[in-house]
Parts: C-alpha cells; structure tokens; sequence
C-alpha cells in the first residue's frame, strides 16, 4: 500500500531532524595513529578459563591473531573462540574477523549460540566490505523460527565502527600503549543494525593474581549502548606484554582469567617445541581455513577425474572386480582381492587368478 505524500514528508522530516550517529575525533585519530610497528606487536594468541562464582571451570576462551591476505590486500585474519555453560546451559560465541592495518573491517562472521533444555537459540551476524558499502546480513533462530534481517551503509558512514572482531585487537593496542585517549566514542551495530555507540574509558592499573604471582595490570572499560536495552559493560585487564588477563562482563556470574602466565618469546620446552595453548579447530566457523579445504577439495576431485580420463582401463578393471566380488560374496574380502589382483604385481609370474 503506497504511503500517503503527506506521511512520506512527514517519516522525511523526522529522519532529517534526528542527526546520524558518530565517532568522535579523537576514536578515528586514534585507529589512524596506529603503527605497522605496533600491530606486530599485536600478534600472538591468548588462552582464558572461564570460571564460576564458587571457582569451577566452566568454559574457555581463546584469541588468535596472524597477518594475512583477502583478495590480494594485506591485512589480520583474527579469530575468538569462547564455549562454556551458564547456569548448566551451554553456550558459546565465535567471531572471524579479516582487518585492515587501521583496524577497517574487511569482513567478519559473528556466530552465538544457547541450548537449553528443549530449544536452540542462535544468531549468526555476516558483514562485508564491497563496492564501497559495508552490507551485513544478520540470521536469528530460535527452534525452528527463523529470522532474517539485511541492511548496508555506505563506508563513510561508518567511519570509526568497531565491531567484537576489532574490539579485542583495538584493546591490545590501547593496553601496549597503557593508555585510553579521552572522549574514546566509536560506532557499532546494535540488535536491529541500527548504528549505535561504544565508548572505552581507563580503568588504570590494578594488582591480579595470575597463578601464584601478583602482577599489576592495565584496565579498559568498555561500554555498549544497545540503543533498547540497559547498556552492556565490559571490563578487561590486560598484562604489560598485551595478553589478556581477565575479562568479565558486568553483572555476570562468570570471569574469564589466565590461570598461568604465558611463555615468553623464544621460551622452549626440553623437546624443543614452544609452549602455545591448544586451540580448538571448527573448521565450519573458521572463514579461511573452510575457503582453503574447499579449494583443495576441488583441486583433488579435478586432478583424480583427470587421472581417470587418462586411464580408462581403470574403470574396466574395478567393474569387473566388483561384479566377481559380488558372484562369489566372499566372507573373506581381503584375502579375495589379494588373489585377484595377485596376478597384476609386476613380479609375480602371469596365471589365473583362481584355479
């Protein structure tokens, strides 16, 4: 049904009198400050056990950080992995994020899910660059109702956006650097992909125990206005080197901490073999690793038709193995392959196969 004129200047109007959201200055200042030097800094992995009020452990979460490529352009392919259960219920959030050196997303794949008792809960979130828009399409499914929301923006008016892929990098930098700039006000994505603000602040340094030693870390807070919902807080602490030392949103029942201290660099075991944190492997969620077994998977089927184009004889041959096999239906299958094909070694002397 078209819009009345009267209602469509009206809807204009009232888009015209509320101003589109920003980052400020000083948020865009900062990610065009940052120094090729400093992201090299940035690279390594960081491993956190998620822990209850009373202490058990009921999850983890996992960081990773490497210098890439998406379409011929150099950038960081990061990946956060975090699984657990809360309040028995199990639940886990995994992001894929290709970045640019000033932290612009390229593109990013934001995965949660819940399942309690009788239903699934999931949201997967996909944003890309192209044609200068960033385009995201955002799929929400509890039980079997499915909803699918899509929009995009031009890339200048998202100048300045952070999103939970950039966000643990731009943490890490702002903890190198032990310092938060004031007025740190960039732009995010709320739940109907409306632009929305997230603001970081310091917290300062603070003693934490991290396995039996108390060392003084760097705090950043930072605070996501949903523009519907109480805003969401997140306190981090980071160690002088960068890594993550505790994470905790406010208001949670749960803290994720670094139980030990990770090994320095060129730190090594007796055999030789540095000490990493051993990271789970989804190849479904992890965007360049499914890209690449998707590749090679192609490249074998094409190689091994090509194989068989060239040696029709092979076909022939295991048909009419298989038409035998399935005469004699031996009980034995090995044995009976090892005797047909027996006369075929190249040093066993030509015969009948059965006498």
């Amino acid at each position: 049904m078209e819009v009345p004129l009267e209602d469509r200047t009206a809807v204009a109007d009232s888009q015209a009198v509320q101003p589109q959201l920003a980052a400020s200055e000083e948020a865009v200042a900062f990610l065009l400050s940052i120094e090729p030097a400093e992201l090299q800094k940035c690279v390594f992995p960081d491993s956190l056990v998620t822990v209850s009020e009373g202490g058990r452990e009921v999850g983890e979460f996992t960081v990773t950080l490497e210098f890439a490529q998406r379409l011929h352009r150099p950038c960081l392919l990061l990946h956060a992995h975090s699984r657990g259960a809360l309040d028995d219920t199990p639940c886990g959030t995994t992001v894929t994020a290709y970045l640019s050196t000033d932290l612009e997303i390229l593109e990013e794949d934001h995965h949660e899910y819940v399942k309690p008792q009788g239903q699934q809960m999931e949201r997967r979130c996909h944003m890309v660059q192209r044609d200068g828009q960033m385009f995201i399409e955002k799929v929400t499914a509890v039980g079997e109702e499915v909803k699918q929301q899509n929009d995009s923006y031009a890339l200048s008016v998202v100048k300045g956006l952070v999103t939970e892929g950039s966000n643990l990098l731009l943490m890490r930098l702002m903890a190198l650097r032990k310092a938060v700039p004031q007025n740190m006000v960039f732009i995010s994505f709320g739940q109907q992909l409306h632009i929305t603000h997230t603001t970081y602040r310091e917290l300062g340094p603070k003693l934490l125990e991290v396995g039996r030693e108390s060392l003084e870390v760097f705090g950043v807070e930072r605070t996501v206005d949903s523009g519907e919902d109480v805003p969401t807080t997140w306190q981090c602490y980071f160690l002088a080197d960068g890594h993550l030392a505790s994470r905790v949103q406010v208001g949670s029942p749960v803290t994720m901490r670094l139980l030990k201290l990770p090994p320095r660099p060129g730190q090594y075991l007796a055999d030789d073999k540095l000490l990493f944190a051993k990271i789970p492997l989804v190849l479904e969620e992890d965007m360049e690793l499914h890209c690449k077994y998707l590749d090679r998977k192609e490249e074998l089927k094409a190689d091994h038709a090509t194989y068989m184009r060239k040696h029709p004889e092979l076909r022939a041959l295991l048909a009419d193995f298989l038409q035998f096999l399935l005469l004699r239906k031996p009980d034995d299958i090995f044995h009976f392959a090892k005797e047909y094909f027996l006369p075929f070694a190249s040093r066993h002397p030509p015969g009948p196969s059965f006498q």
